[in-house]
């Protein structure tokens, strides 16, 4: 959440050009932007969004309830709440999800000093059953801070923006107030505590980075933000490769017809079609008070969905023998650089960089390897110990 001192009219709008770059023709283009319909108040401050069971799932950020809101389109009223019992909202900012799980990102860092950073994972099957649910919990820290020093609204280590990147790993990007330069950090999906290091390329985002999407029919991605007058805009990445994200061709397409808006937060619902929320926002300047309400709005690409999806990173490790009794084998077509073992409660057993690792003290029972390949992705596979 972030309130500016700034002057906001209610719904003007301000004609601003596309930002326009030579490979303006290689993008899909983004079309039919409208407001679609105001947020239930108790959503004033939506922060993070996807749609799953053709219902909308959101949540409010710092200071709100442990809880994801279902909304339903067609009403445009919560239909359902689901508390998440063992979450704490200290500053929830995204949300995403993969076939079998959701991940609430508690990342947002305002003042730049948190060592509590984590992201909870919660199961999809749990999530439908029951209108109560215990997460899974991701710790991270980035690996580049050294200086923890509270600088609120002024330090390169906030977040806002998580997407599901792959079967094993997460990707986050940093919102960072200084100068506007996005990092993407890639998060295993396997709870437990990691320090993660930035991708090679960054991002100059021209504003502040507050939500995104990973779109896998399309091979897309796509981020949200707004300026610092609080015009939104949406980044398209595409033609990156596996391990750095933005080593492909990026391109900004500002929404104008919104006028200003604080843009929070985006999610795909099929190959060409998207929703993003805002935040309320209230502002008194010269003894007037400027309002304007939280919403959900829809844009559209002319995205093709692709007839051929390409192989995951985690077909390049294997285990052998699985189940293992004396030796565990690692094969991997790529180097590596680490490989950590987790048991069921993911407590750390190994670490190290063998590719013959001795298992024979190890229990009997389900175990997890988290391997680090050299491009910096992470690959998490399953063994057992007999």
């Amino acid at each position: 959440m972030v309130h500016l001192e700034l002057l906001r009219p209610m719904k003007a709008i301000i004609l601003i050009p596309f930002f326009i770059l030579n490979v303006f023709g290689a993008f899909a283009q983004i079309s039919n932007v409208q407001e679609e319909f105001l947020l239930p108040a108790s959503l004033s401050e939506s922060s993070g969004i996807i749609y799953f069971n053709n219902k909308l799932i959101t949540h409010n950020d710092s200071g709100g309830e442990n809880k994801l809101y279902e909304v339903d389109v067609n009403t445009q009223q919560i239909s359902r709440a689901v508390t998440i019992s063992n979450a704490t909202n200290a500053d929830w900012e995204d949300i995403t999800q993969d076939d079998t799980s959701i991940f609430i990102g508690d990342i947002g860092n305002n003042n730049g000093n948190r060592t509590n950073l984590k992201i909870y994972k919660i199961s999809k099957a749990d999530y439908t059953a029951s209108t109560t649910v215990t997460a899974e919990i991701i710790a991270y820290s980035y690996a580049d801070q050294t200086d923890f020093t509270a600088n609120p609204n002024n330090n390169i280590w906030d977040a806002e923006a998580l997407v599901s990147y792959n079967a094993d790993n997460l990707m986050l990007f940093t919102k960072n107030w200084v100068d506007g330069v996005t990092k993407a950090y890639i998060i295993p999906k396997l709870p437990g505590s990691h320090s993660v290091s930035p991708q090679a390329t960054t991002l100059n985002s021209n504003g502040l980075i507050t939500g995104g999407t990973y779109n896998p029919l399309t091979e897309k991605l796509y981020l949200v933000g707004y300026t610092e007058a609080l015009f939104p805009f949406v980044w398209q990445c595409e033609g990156f490769s596996q391990a750095d994200v933005f080593s492909g061709t990026n391109f900004q397409t500002q929404l104008s017809s919104l006028g200003q808006e604080q843009a929070e937060a985006i999610t795909f619902i099929d190959e060409n079609s998207y929703y993003l929320t805002s935040e309320s926002f209230s502002q008194t300047f010269g003894g007037f008070t400027f309002a304007d309400d939280a919403k959900l709005i829809s844009f559209s690409t002319n995205d093709e969905a692709l007839s051929n999806t390409k192989n995951s990173t985690s077909t390049v490790v294997s285990l052998y023998p699985n189940p293992a009794t004396n030796v565990l084998n690692l094969d991997t077509n790529n180097a590596f650089l680490s490989v950590e073992i987790f048991n069921s409660q993911f407590k750390t057993l190994y670490q190290g960089q063998e590719a013959k690792i001795n298992v024979a003290a190890f229990s009997p029972g389900l175990y997890f390897v988290k391997v680090q390949l050299n491009t910096n992705l992470f690959v998490v596979k399953k063994f057992v110990k007999q």
